[in-house]
């Protein structure tokens, strides 16, 4: 959806996700934060990889940094890559096995969302 409202819905959340229920509801709204923020654009580079065109500023790597160290350690199956592609953007590529695409479909459909057109 691209109408700049955000589904609450987090049933693509995985079992394997090991934060505990009560706080899901705020990590999605700070992803969802995150996303308005910072995300430029997008590419599916493959169905398991997922990156994301950021602004270059230094808050948004800081942040960047943190929520997804943050997320690493409850979903270890994401990983995710940091790099500086210019002095003005950063890219974030976000990989997940085979048995989570559907988990990095819903994190790519909450970013496009977020994002809206630019």
């Amino acid at each position: 959806m691209s109408d700049g409202h955000m589904a609450t819905d987090d049933s693509w959340v995985p079992d394997a996700c090991t934060l505990p229920t009560a706080e899901r509801p705020l990590r999605l709204a700070e992803f969802d934060q995150f996303f308005r923020d910072a995300v430029r654009g997008a590419d599916r580079v493959s169905a398991q990889h997922l990156r994301l065109r950021l602004d270059g500023g230094a808050q948004v790597e800081e942040t960047a940094r943190d929520l997804t160290a943050r997320e690493s350690s409850c979903c270890s199956f994401f990983a995710f890559a940091i790099s500086r592609s210019g002095p003005d953007a950063l890219t974030l590529d976000v990989r997940v096995p085979a048995a989570h695409v559907d988990v990095l479909d819903g994190l790519a459909d909450r970013a496009a969302s977020a994002a809206g057109p630019r």
